[in-house]
């Protein structure tokens, strides 16, 4: 073979390697170094996760099939128990007084939280620009308050005798004489002064969401559904909410979530009282694990309300996939 056909050999091979869509001879092999590398380094991430959340988990199960109380808490001692705690939880009268004050306070915290926040994202879009800012800083301002700080605020504001809400419907005049109104001694004033509070810190997050989505929607849209003639409320109600869907759905999920879950805002306003009636499945499990020290039950209820809040927020996560495969 000559020279000139061999270097003639090596061009055309060069050529054909270089053509697209042609694979090298030699695929890159990745070692197994560079094959686990992704691995660890979500290896730290993955350690606190299991410590902070899986770990506590699993304690918490193991614990509610058991008899764990205050003797076990000094000497280490227990007893397995099977479902014996599970058992007595669900033939608890004050267990299911609680379920269903959560599924009803719930309730009313997120419709109210949803149709306040939804409102005001709506005023938001017919300010102008200055009055949009200042609403837009005060529903932050009212979002990063601390739910202790608040709750403490709020208490102050419905103290009898020298509360500045006692004092305000006493000028009124409606309801007569009720400067030494006390809101936690009466269920429904308290769950009423919980309610509000709650859904004064659920509004910012609510209407600044619903507000970000809704000055996305086509505004060509809504000026040809003026054009024939549709009204103010008509246009709102059919395309505007329409358009919200998927993004309401989505704050619906969260806000049931929080709102079963709500703790502070009850505890530090009226303790679960009077008499327990304002003992949430929160509230009763605090009550159950750590002034009764029957931790074993504790848990027990722990992990009902957890499959509970899973049951419930299924039924909106399955809405909201379908929502969004429709869109």
């Amino acid at each position: 073979m000559t020279i000139a056909s061999t270097a003639t050999s090596v061009a055309g091979e060069g050529v054909a390697a270089a053509r697209p869509g042609r694979r090298p001879r030699h695929p890159r092999r990745y070692t197994a170094q560079a094959r686990y590398a992704p691995l660890w380094l979500l290896s730290p991430a993955g350690i606190v996760i299991a410590a902070l959340i899986l770990a506590p988990i699993v304690f918490l199960v193991f614990t509610s099939f058991t008899d764990f109380n205050q003797r076990t808490l000094f000497t280490g001692e227990f007893s397995f128990v099977g479902l014996d705690q599970y058992t007595k939880t669900l033939a608890s009268p004050q267990f299911w007084w609680s379920t269903l004050l959560t599924i009803g306070f719930t309730a009313a915290l997120v419709v109210g939280s949803l149709i306040i926040g939804v409102g005001v994202a709506e005023l938001m879009m017919r300010l102008g620009t200055v009055m949009r800012y200042v609403v837009t800083i005060v529903l932050i301002f009212a979002w990063g308050m601390p739910n202790v700080a608040s709750s403490q605020v709020w208490n102050w504001l419905f103290q009898p005798g020298y509360g500045v809400i006692n004092w305000m419907l006493t000028q009124l005049r409606i309801f007569g004489d009720v400067t030494n109104l006390s809101w936690a001694n009466n269920t429904f004033l308290a769950l009423l002064c919980i309610w509000m509070l709650v859904v004064w810190q659920a509004v910012p997050f609510i209407a600044l969401t619903t507000y970000a989505a809704q000055t996305q929607i086509d505004t060509s849209m809504l000026e040809a559904a003026r054009i024939d003639g549709a009204s103010e409320p008509r246009i709102y109600f059919t395309l505007v909410l329409s358009y919200l869907k998927p993004t309401i759905l989505l704050v619906t999920v969260l806000s049931i979530i929080w709102d079963f879950n709500v703790f502070n805002q009850i505890w530090l306003v009226t303790q679960g009282g009077p008499n327990n009636t304002t003992a949430t499945l929160g509230i009763w499990t605090y009550l159950t694990a750590f002034n009764t020290f029957k931790i074993g039950t504790g848990a027990a209820i722990s992990v009902i309300t957890t499959i509970m809040l899973m049951i419930i927020s299924g039924f909106y996560i399955r809405s909201l996939l379908r929502s969004g495969e429709d869109l």
